[in-house]
C-alpha cells in the first residue's frame, strides 16, 4: 500500500474526504461510480470561470485564444496519456455513454440487417442499449457471451461466436460489477484475425491501470473524466483515424463544420467534426489537472494500494456469516460486489449509510448480468487511491454490526 505519510498528504487533497454522515466519519466506498475530486481540479475551474471564460475556435481575441489553448493542452495530455498516434483520435463527448452511442450510430451505419454483434453479459447498460437502438432501427443481430463461476468470460464461446456475418465487437475492459479485468488484448487481436473492428468500453479501466493504444490495437475507446478524479460531464472517444474518417458526424451544428449553405454542408477536419456546438471547455481545460493528478501519485502505485485495500478487505469480508461476493477472478480490479444471507441490498446499504459508509446499491446498471446471477442486486464497495486501511476496518465493522441488526 501507498506509505502512510504519502497517503495522508494525498487525502488532504480532498476536503470531501473530512465530511461527516450520520454524525460518523465518512468512508466513500463509491468509486465505481464517480471518484472524487481533489482540490486542484477545482481551483482550475474556478480559475477558469474568474479570469480566462470564452468560447473556443471561435474568436480572434485573447480570451478565446486562451481558452482554446487550455481545452487542446488536454486534447493532447490525453492522446500522452493513451498513447494514441495523433491528437486527430481524441475526441470529446460528455461520457463514456456519449461514446458508444456515437459510435453505434455513426459507424453503426454501415451495418445491414442480419449483421452481428458481439457483445458480453457483464456489459453496462450503455454498451448495450445503444446496439439494441442500432439492431431497432437496422436489424442486426447481438450475440452475447457469457461468464463462468468466477465471473470470468468464456473466451471458447467468444471465439465460436465469429462468422461471416460478424460485423463489430464491443465489451468492457473491466466490468463495473465483478471487478473482472477481461483479457482484451487476445480477444482484440482473435477479433482482428477475423477482420472485426473493436470497441473497449474502458470506463472502469482508465482509473486504475495504464492505457496504451498502440499496444491494444483496438479500433474505438471509450472512458470518462469523472472516474479519474475530474469533472463531470466530460469523456473521451479514442478512435483510430482510419475509422473516425470515413464515419459521417454524430450531431449537426456549428463548430462541426467546414462551409454551410442551404444545399450542402462540408465538415471540419477531425476530431472537431465530432464536436458540434460549444464544449465544456472549462471541464475539459480542469481534466487535465486531474490526469496531472493521477501522473504525480503514479497509475501503478494507485493500482497497487487499492488491490492491497480490496485483497485485505474481501478475505475479511468471507468471515461473515453468509457472505456472498460476485466475482472472484484472479485479475480483478477494487470491486467487491456482495450480498449477505437474504437481506436485500438496499436495507444493507442503507443501514451501512446510517454509520458513515457510502456504498452503492441495486443493479449497477447491469441488469443482464443480474438474470444471469439469479439476483436482483448487489451491495458493491469500490476502492480509490484516497482510501486507507483503517477505513477497510470501520467498513468491515459497520458491515458486521448491519448484517447482524438484519439478522443475517
Amino acid at each position: 500500500m501507498i506509505e502512510r505519510e504519502e497517503l495522508l498528504k494525498i487525502r488532504r487533497e480532498f476536503p470531501i474526504l473530512e465530511r461527516k454522515v450520520a454524525g460518523n466519519a465518512m468512508i466513500y466506498l463509491d468509486n465505481t461510480a464517480t471518484s472524487q475530486t481533489p482540490q486542484g481540479v477545482v481551483d482550475e475551474i474556478v480559475r477558469i470561470y474568474t479570469h480566462e471564460k470564452a468560447n473556443v475556435h471561435r474568436g480572434v481575441h485573447t480570451l478565446s485564444q486562451e481558452m482554446t489553448d487550455l481545452q487542446e493542452h488536454t486534447r493532447e495530455k490525453v492522446r500522452r496519456y493513451i498513447n494514441a498516434t495523433g491528437i486527430e483520435e481524441i475526441v470529446f463527448t460528455r461520457g463514456t455513454t456519449e461514446g458508444i452511442n456515437l459510435v453505434a450510430s455513426s459507424f453503426g451505419r454501415r451495418f445491414k440487417a442480419g449483421d452481428e454483434i458481439i457483445l458480453t453479459v457483464m456489459e453496462h447498460h450503455a454498451n448495450i442499449v445503444p446496439w439494441q437502438l442500432l439492431h431497432d432501427r437496422t436489424g442486426i443481430v447481438i450475440r452475447v457471451v457469457d461468464i463462468d463461476e468466477k465471473g470470468e468470460l468464456d473466451l471458447e464461446q467468444y471465439r465460436t461466436l465469429f462468422n461471416e456475418r460478424t460485423v463489430m465487437a464491443s465489451f468492457c475492459h473491466v466490468s463495473n460489477v465483478l471487478g473482472t479485468v477481461n483479457p482484451v488484448k487476445e480477444m482484440i487481436g482473435y477479433a482482428h484475425s477475423k477482420g472485426v473492428p473493436v470497441l473497449i468500453d474502458g470506463a472502469q479501466a482508465s482509473p486504475h491501470m495504464r492505457l496504451d493504444m498502440q499496444d491494444l490495437d483496438c479500433d474505438f475507446y471509450v472512458f470518462s473524466s469523472h472516474k479519474m478524479y475530474g469533472p463531470t460531464g466530460i469523456g473521451i472517444l479514442y478512435g483510430k483515424k482510419k475509422w473516425l474518417e470515413q464515419m459521417p458526424p454524430y450531431q449537426g451544428g456549428g463548430e462541426m463544420i467546414g462551409r454551410v449553405t442551404f444545399e450542402k454542408t462540408t465538415y471540419a477536419d477531425l476530431p472537431f467534426k465530432f464536436e458540434a456546438g460549444t464544449p465544456d471547455f472549462v471541464d475539459i481545460a480542469a481534466f487535465s489537472k486531474a490526469l496531472e493528478f493521477i501522473e504525480r501519485v503514479g497509475i501503478e502505485k494507485i493500482a497497487a494500494h487499492e488491490h492491497d485495500l480490496m485483497e485485505y478487505t474481501q478475505t475479511r469480508m468471507m468471515e461473515i456469516a453468509g457472505m456472498r461476493i460476485f466475482g472472484t477472478s484472479a485479475d480483478k480490479s477494487a470491486v467487491i460486489s456482495f450480498l449477505v444471507g437474504d437481506i436485500h441490498p438496499y436495507d444493507l446499504g442503507l443501514l451501512l449509510d446510517k454509520q458513515g459508509v457510502e456504498v452503492r446499491t441495486g443493479h449497477h446498471c447491469a441488469m443482464p448480468l443480474m438474470d444471469r446471477l439469479g439476483i436482483p442486486g448487489t451491495v458493491r464497495a469500490s476502492f480509490a487511491v484516497y482510501n486507507t486501511i483503517e477505513e477497510a476496518d470501520a467498513f468491515l465493522k459497520a458491515l458486521r454490526r448491519a448484517s447482524a441488526i438484519l439478522g443475517a
